[in-house]
């Protein structure tokens, strides 16, 4: 098992800025993908940006101006730093592990509320 504990979460205005973190701890691989979805009201939860252990990203179009994300591995902790938020950027932030090789094996977090006002 894994447990996942997101925290920064908030609200902010438009033109600011939050850091979102989540520690991964439990039954860890070495070789794991972590990152952040998103999901608005009335919308699917989307993919915003993922990390590799090795260090591989892939961050969504439409915040990769904006958003970055990074890792520590010891322990394993991804961030989110979210700049330029817009109102568009409301939304319940989950954070996301999964080892790197097994399928099945998917873990979220509790989500966190991230409220931009205009």
């Amino acid at each position: 098992q894994v447990q996942l504990v997101e925290s920064g979460g908030g609200l902010v205005q438009a033109g600011g800025s939050l850091r979102l973190a989540c520690a991964a701890s439990g039954s860890i691989y070495s070789a794991n993908v972590m990152g952040w979805y998103r999901q608005a009201p009335g919308k699917q939860r989307e993919r915003v940006a993922i990390i590799t252990s090795g260090g591989s990203r892939n961050v969504a179009d439409s915040v990769k101006d904006r958003f970055t994300i990074s890792r520590d591995n010891a322990p394993n902790t991804v961030y989110l730093q979210m700049n330029s938020l817009k109102p568009e950027d409301t939304a319940v932030y989950y954070c996301y592990y999964r080892p790197i090789g097994l399928s099945g094996m998917d873990y979220w977090g509790q989500g966190t509320q991230v409220t931009v006002s205009s």
